[in-house]
C-alpha cells in the first residue's frame, strides 16, 4: 500500500509559476505560439534523397551527417532522437546513404545499420519488404512510398513493391472515399506521384490497365498541381513532399513544377544543423492548447489584451472550400501556413479557444460547428478529414477528435435552440451530441479504456496509448457534466488501475512515467473529483518533475497507426499548465490545504 502523499501549497503554486512562465516565454511577437517538433531521421532520410534525385543536392551533406551523429548505438535509427530504433526509418536511412552515392564514406555507419536490420527482418530484401508490408498491414499509405524509395535505392527489387491506382486521381473528388483508394486521405498526393513512378518502373503486365494508366498521367498531374500548396509543401510535411518529389524525379518529371515547389519547400524548411522535421510547425494546434490550458487555472488574462489572439484564429478558419480535400468553410488547420488542411481536432481546439478568449458567438461558431456536423461519420464518430474515408486506420472516426468534438459544443447545447445567435445549427448540436455520445459509449473497451487515433506510445502494446485516450475522452464527460455515468466511472478505474507506484502515469500500465500523460490524466481525474489519494499521488510526481526540469525534455508521442512518431516542445508544458492550474483552482480537499 502507497502512503498519502499531500503536495504542498508553495511547491504546487512554485510548479504552476515555473511551467506558465515557461509557456509564456515561448511565445512570439506575434502573440501565438509556433512550438518546436522534434528533429525527424525518417525526414531528413527522405528530403536528402528527393534532393539528390531532383539534382538539389546542397543541403544533403550536412543532412547525412546528422544523421550518421544519430545513429542509435544498437545500429538503426528512430523517428526521433529520443525513439527506438525501427525498421522503415532505417531502411529509408540507408537508402539515402546509397541514392546520394556516400555509402562507402558512411560505411561504418551503414555496417552497423546492416546488421541490425538482417537481426530484426531477415537477411535477404523480399523479407525486408514483406516485413515493411505487414507493419502496416492493407494500408499502403506509409509501405508503398517507403518501398519505392528502398527499389529507388536498390535495396529492394520493384516486384517487391505493390502499385498504387494513380488513374483513380482523375475520378471527381467526390468520388474518392467510394474508389476504395489504398491510401488514406491525406495522401492523394503520393497516389499519384508514387503511383506513378511505380507504373514507369515496373508497369502492369495487363495492357488493357496499362493503356489506361499511361493514358491517366498527364490528367492526374494536373490533379497533382492543383493539390499543392503555394509554399510547395503537401500537408507542411517533409515526408509526403519529399516522396512526391523523389517520385516524380525518378520517373522523369525533375523539373515538373510540382517536384521544383516541393524542393523549394524542403530547402526552406531545413534547420541549421542540417536536420528536418516531420512538420513545419503547429501553430494553431499548440496556441489553442495554451490558451485552453491557461483557462483551465483561470488564467487566460495573464495573456494580456485578447482581442488580437481573436481575430488571428478568426482569420485561420477556412472561409472557401479546401482545394486539397474538398471540405467545406468553417474548419480550422493544425497551422497558419499554406500545407494545412482543417481537421476535427483543431476545429473544436479552437472553438474552445474563442470562447475562452470571450469572443461572442457569431459566424465563426455557427460555421465551425456547420462543418463539424457536415463531417460526421454515420457512426456518430468523427475522422480526422474527410467523411466517409473509413476503411483505413487512419480515416476511420477517432474517440479522441470525437471527445474534443463534445467538449466544444459543451458550453451551447443546454441553450443552442433557445439562442438565436446559435438556431441555426441547434440541429448540428444536437445530433453532433447524441452521435458522438453513442460513439463513446460503444467504442469503449471492456477494461473501461478508449484507445485514441492519433497519439501512440513505443513502449505499450501495439503502440497504442490508452491512458492518452481515455484522459482525452474523459475530459469530454467531464465538461459535459456527466460524472456520475457508467462510462465514466468506468473510465476513471481504468486510469487508477494504470497509475505507476510512484504516482506517475504513461502509455499504459507499467511503463516509467511521462510528464504528458502524467499531466492529461491528472487533469481529467481533479475535473471529475476522482480519488483523491490517486490525484495528490499524481500531483506530487509532476510537481516534482517540473522542478527537477523533466518537463522542458518532450517525450515522442505520434501517429502509432503510422508508426510514425515526434515530440513537439510545448506538449509537456502545456499539460502541465492544465494540470496545475486546475488543481490550483478546484483545490480538491487537503491538496492545497
Amino acid at each position: 500500500m502507497v502512503g498519502k502523499v499531500i503536495v504542498p501549497t508553495p511547491d504546487l503554486d512554485q510548479a504552476y509559476a515555473r511551467v506558465v512562465a515557461d509557456l509564456m516565454r515561448a511565445r512570439t511577437e506575434g502573440g501565438y505560439w509556433e512550438g518546436e517538433l522534434s528533429s525527424s531521421a525518417l525526414s531528413t532520410a527522405v528530403a536528402c534523397s528527393a534532393l539528390t534525385l531532383c539534382g538539389r543536392v546542397n543541403r544533403v551533406e550536412a543532412g547525412l551527417a546528422w544523421l550518421v551523429s544519430h545513429q542509435n548505438s544498437d545500429g538503426g535509427w528512430g523517428d526521433t532522437t529520443a525513439s527506438k530504433s525501427n525498421l522503415s526509418t532505417t531502411l529509408l536511412v540507408v537508402a539515402a546513404f546509397h541514392l546520394t552515392e556516400r555509402a562507402s564514406f558512411y560505411s561504418t555507419a551503414l555496417r552497423m545499420a546492416h546488421d541490425w536490420i538482417v537481426a530484426r527482418a531477415g537477411s535477404t530484401p523480399a523479407e525486408w519488404a514483406e516485413a515493411v508490408r505487414a507493419s502496416y498491414g492493407k494500408d499502403r499509405t506509409f509501405s508503398v512510398p517507403i518501398l519505392t524509395n528502398c527499389a529507388l535505392a536498390k535495396l529492394v527489387p520493384w516486384s517487391e513493391v505493390p502499385s498504387l491506382p494513380f488513374e483513380l486521381a482523375c475520378l471527381p473528388q467526390s468520388w474518392y472515399r467510394l474508389a476504395s483508394l489504398p491510401v488514406v486521405s491525406y495522401a492523394l498526393p503520393a497516389l499519384i506521384a508514387i503511383g506513378q513512378c511505380i507504373h514507369a518502373h515496373r508497369p502492369t503486365r495487363v495492357f488493357p490497365l496499362r493503356w489506361l494508366r499511361s493514358l491517366c498521367k498527364a490528367p492526374s498531374l494536373r490533379v497533382l498541381t492543383r493539390l499543392q500548396p503555394t509554399n510547395g509543401g503537401f500537408l507542411e510535411a517533409t515526408p509526403l513532399t519529399a516522396f512526391v518529389a523523389m517520385a516524380l524525379a525518378s520517373s522523369g518529371n525533375s523539373q515538373h513544377p510540382v517536384a521544383v515547389k516541393g524542393c523549394a519547400f524542403l530547402e526552406a524548411s531545413v534547420r541549421p544543423d542540417g536536420s528536418w522535421p516531420i512538420d513545419t510547425n503547429l501553430s494553431t494546434w499548440v496556441t489553442t492548447l495554451a490558451v485552453n490550458a491557461l483557462a483551465a487555472g483561470n488564467a487566460v488574462d495573464s495573456l494580456g489584451p485578447q482581442e488580437p489572439l481573436r481575430q488571428w484564429l478568426i482569420a485561420q478558419q477556412y472561409r472557401e472550400r479546401h482545394p486539397f480535400t474538398g471540405a467545406a468553410p468553417g474548419g480550422w488547420a493544425w497551422t497558419p501556413l499554406p500545407g494545412g488542411v482543417p481537421d476535427a481536432d483543431d476545429t473544436p481546439g479552437a472553438l474552445i479557444a474563442m470562447r475562452n478568449l470571450g469572443a461572442p458567438p457569431g459566424d465563426w461558431l455557427r460555421l465551425g460547428f456547420g462543418w463539424l456536423a457536415g463531417l460526421q461519420n454515420r457512426d456518430g464518430g468523427m475522422p480526422t478529414f474527410c467523411r466517409g474515408w473509413g476503411t483505413l486506420p487512419f480515416d476511420r472516426s477517432g474517440t479522441d477528435l470525437t471527445a474534443h468534438v463534445l467538449r466544444a459544443l459543451a458550453p451551447w447545447r443546454d441553450h443552442a435552440e433557445s439562442d438565436p445567435r446559435l438556431y441555426p445549427v441547434a440541429t448540428d448540436i444536437r445530433l453532433l451530441f447524441e452521435g458522438g455520445l453513442d460513439y463513446l459509449t460503444r467504442n469503449q473497451r471492456p477494461d473501461g479504456s478508449w484507445l485514441p487515433l492519433w497519439f501512440g506510445h513505443e513502449d505499450a502494446h501495439e503502440m497504442a496509448n490508452p491512458v492518452f485516450g481515455t484522459a482525452r475522452v474523459l475530459m469530454a464527460y467531464r465538461d459535459l457534466g456527466l460524472h456520475d455515468v457508467n462510462e465514466a466511472r468506468r473510465g476513471v478505474s481504468f486510469l487508477l488501475s494504470t497509475q505507476n507506484t510512484d504516482g506517475s502515469w504513461s502509455g499504459d500500465a507499467g511503463i516509467s512515467g511521462q510528464v504528458e500523460e502524467t499531466a492529461l490524466v491528472l487533469d481529467a481525474l481533479i475535473g471529475l473529483k476522482a480519488n483523491q489519494q490517486a490525484i495528490d499521488r499524481g500531483l506530487a510526481w509532476l510537481v516534482g518533475a517540473i522542478l527537477d526540469g523533466v518537463h522542458l525534455v518532450p517525450s515522442p508521442i505520434g501517429f502509432y497507426f503510422a508508426r510514425l512518431w515526434y515530440s513537439e516542445r510545448l506538449y509537456p508544458i502545456i499539460f502541465s499548465v492544465a494540470a496545475l492550474g486546475r488543481a490550483r483552482t478546484v483545490r480538491q480537499g487537503p491538496v492545497l490545504a
